[in-house]
């Protein structure tokens, strides 16, 4: 990922010094295990953690001969162990190292995102209980259907990230596996014990059963859980442009100061934090596919995974991690027009109180079929030629035959639509 969209804390965890230094403490740990076996001598480990190093560049060149990234990064720490580094690795493979130093990699990704989630859902938690019963229009199809609260909105929002944090928490558990069992996955030339052993003090449970590679479906479902969180983020990011329309005004990005909107145009206030999360978003996705294509690998091992993970992996959680930060600083900096959502909301002479009026009607006596041509018809003469819809179905001798003035003018009641908004904005707070 560009520095423009990397967080160093994130950016940290991809960097290659700590991918060895995870790799030489996998070795170290492996190392202890096989001397409490008795496969490899006493002092081993305690050589790996007194004298254990390793240079990113030196690496690098090794491996330019060598073409083996961890049998370049195994000379690498022998230059610097000396003798005892000849016990290092026994019975090993790569993929032991590999994998298990990415399950490391992406548990302690998830972690962030998983802080990134909790930071958004306390931002949209507070959002939510400020504009509680903030009237609102409630579109469908992009059109008005009828009234609500801008807090409800922000609720559904709020249940869509705590449904988001769920599935991380899943994917974490999910990748957290090690696998140490050697060629092919059969551990003929390392013990069990050693797996066990690394698993736990590096905090991951043991695969149950590996062929010599963890099962990239599991890797599969991690990225396809960061693309879900992804796609949230770029729903409520298209609703806020979308408020944002000169046409609505209902809320908008924070404009600070000095801000410029417009290298032409000095008047711009332009969406463009939530347009580059609707891009980041499609990033984050684009992890999805080749994570899919990587599980079918041939029999108990390919490399045709690796060159994928090597970018995915630093990417998707990267993005992900950038995005939902800037999501969170949009939300709580998002300006909201209280006004202008009562003017939108009027803008059709009340014609969102149309199915109220139809409900009425057929309380009244009228069928469902007689009812709803009566209201469409004034609906559709208000829609056309403005005015009030109220004083239309005042004026219609069929509609004023069920209902009197009185009765009509109370269905015009934008109460009735916040009577249960905070029940449900209550309901979905208490569910995180």
């Amino acid at each position: 990922m560009i520095p423009r969209y990397t967080r160093p804390r994130m950016s940290t965890i991809w960097e290659p010094d700590n991918k060895f230094r995870i790799m030489l403490e996998i070795e170290t740990l492996a190392a202890e295990a096989m001397e409490e076996l008795g496969t490899i001598p006493a002092g081993v480990s305690a050589a790996l953690r007194e004298r254990g190093a390793f240079n990113a560049e030196r690496i690098d060149e090794i491996e330019r001969e060598t073409k083996h990234d961890v049998i370049a990064f195994l000379t690498n720490v022998t230059e610097y162990v000396g003798e005892e580094a000849r016990f290092m690795h026994q019975g090993m493979t790569s993929s032991d190292v590999l994998d298990t130093c990415f399950a490391v990699q992406l548990t302690e990704a998830a972690d962030i995102l998983i802080e990134d989630t909790d930071a958004l859902l306390t931002a949209l938690e507070r959002r939510t209980r400020e504009h509680a019963l903030t009237l609102c229009v409630g579109r469908s199809h992009g059109i008005h259907a009828e009234p609500m609260t801008f807090g409800q909105k922000l609720a559904g929002y709020h249940a869509e990230f705590q449904r988001a944090r769920k599935r991380l928490v899943v994917a974490r558990e999910e990748i957290a596996t090690c696998a140490i069992s050697g060629p092919v996955g059969t551990f003929a030339t390392v013990d069990p014990h050693v797996e066990a052993y690394v698993a736990e003090k590096l905090g991951l449970a043991v695969e149950p059963v590996s062929t010599q590679v963890i099962p990239r479906d599991r890797h599969a479902a991690f990225f396809a859980a960061l693309a879900l969180v992804a796609s949230s983020i770029e729903r409520l990011a298209v609703e806020i442009r979308h408020l944002q329309r000169t046409e609505l005004r209902e809320a908008e990005e924070e404009f600070t100061a000095g801000q410029k909107g417009s290298s032409a145009m000095p008047h711009k206030r332009n969406p463009i934090l939530t347009e580059n999360l609707t891009g980041l978003a499609r990033l984050v996705r684009s992890a999805v596919v080749p994570a899919l294509e990587n599980v079918a690998l041939w029999h108990e091992r390919d490399i045709s995974h690796s060159s994928v993970e090597r970018n995915i992996g630093p990417d998707a959680t990267t993005g992900l991690d950038f995005a939902l930060v800037r999501m969170t600083r949009v939300v709580e900096g998002l300006v909201i027009y209280p006004d202008a959502m009562q003017v939108n909301l009027d803008r059709l002479g009340g014609l969102v109180f149309s199915q109220r009026v139809l409900l009425a009607l057929t309380q009244a006596g009228i069928s469902r079929e007689d009812g709803y041509r009566l209201v469409q018809k004034n609906a559709m003469a208000t829609w056309r030629e403005g005015g009030s819809f109220m004083d239309r179905l005042k004026a219609d001798a069929e509609v004023s035959a069920k209902l009197n003035d009185a009765e009509i003018e109370a269905i015009f009641d934008y109460s009735f639509y916040t009577k249960h908004a905070e029940t449900v904005i209550e309901r979905v707070l208490a569910g995180s």
